[in-house]
């Protein structure tokens, strides 16, 4: 219907042959070990669940995908809709939009990088604000200590971004943009008009650059109390699972519970959720997700 507003649909990346992390990849995508008491890929998904998204395409090589299937079914236990597509040769993050065209097409979309994690009070707030944008693109920025070894940003007060910059010699400022990308319908065919950079693919700061001269590209900061980590290499794995112990201890909260994800953003019901929690039997999860509803 002309007019009509079309639903967001969530890209999770997951691709990549996991070479920083041999031999723990040898036989197993990186996206599917585990961080502290979940699969890595759980925390992109809940990332993306919490900010309303309920529609997903997951793409990945084409050995792993069945991996993934295995790991999260069609989505409907938790009241989402999991598509899945294939990237046969790693060729740029922006690459994604076009493998996924058949899903996404009119629809504005967020990527998320399958490796990423996400963190802190008030961040699923501020991720539906993104969601709430029907016009041009939202990024994110986070300080970091070595910006030459990141895609870099710099913005004005009002958050329009003023320049991009990929692992600069010399970069214009300390903040890093973070894996998490918000795009509206325009970027199918923004995507489709890249050419590889010298390296050989579709680059996402070109994307960016894109809306960036348009004028249609928006950064925000991720708040002082917030958490950007990855999976990518042993020590960062380890790192993140440290974090996420530390914090599931201390505060008796989950983090990255897609039931738990789906239950509060009303996906699914009490009942529907008290069924997950016993096909577990009587694991701690599914003792979590019960006190979830007596509580």
């Amino acid at each position: 219907m002309p007019g009509e507003k079309k639903s967001w649909k969530g890209i999770i990346l997951a691709g990549g042959s996991g070479t920083r992390l041999y031999p723990l990849t040898v036989a197993v995508n990186k996206q599917l070990l585990p961080v502290y008491d979940k699969p890595m890929v759980y925390y992109p998904l809940t990332t993306l669940m919490l900010a309303g998204i309920r529609e997903f395409v997951l793409i990945s090589s084409p050995q792993a995908l069945p991996q993934f299937q295995s790991c999260l079914g069609d989505g409907s236990q938790w009241g989402i809709r999991i598509d899945y597509a294939a990237q046969p040769a790693p060729e740029g993050i922006a690459q994604a939009f076009i493998i996924a065209e058949k899903f996404i097409v009119g629809h504005p979309t967020a990527l998320i990088l399958g490796d990423n994690l996400f963190y802190g009070t008030g961040l699923s707030s501020q991720f539906q604000r993104a969601i709430g944008r029907r016009d041009g693109a939202t990024i994110f920025a986070y300080p970091v200590q070595q910006p030459e070894a990141f895609g870099i940003v710099t913005f004005d007060g009002e958050g329009a971004v003023l320049s991009l910059e990929e692992k600069p010699q010399k970069a214009r400022s300390n903040l890093a943009v973070p894996g998490l990308y918000f795009y509206d319908a325009d970027v199918l065919e923004i995507a489709k008009a890249l050419k590889p950079s010298p390296r050989g693919e579709l680059e996402i700061t070109d994307l960016n650059r894109v809306y960036m001269e348009r004028g249609k590209l928006r950064a925000e900061m991720l708040g002082r109390g917030s958490a950007w980590l990855d999976g990518g290499t042993p020590g960062t794995l380890f790192e993140a699972s440290q974090f996420v112990m530390v914090m599931e201890q201390r505060t008796g909260l989950k983090i990255a519970c897609p039931e738990e994800a789906a239950y509060r953003m009303e996906f699914i019901s009490a009942n529907a959720l008290l069924a997950l929690s016993r096909q577990m039997r009587n694991g701690e999860y599914a003792s979590y997700l019960q006190k979830m509803i007596t509580s």
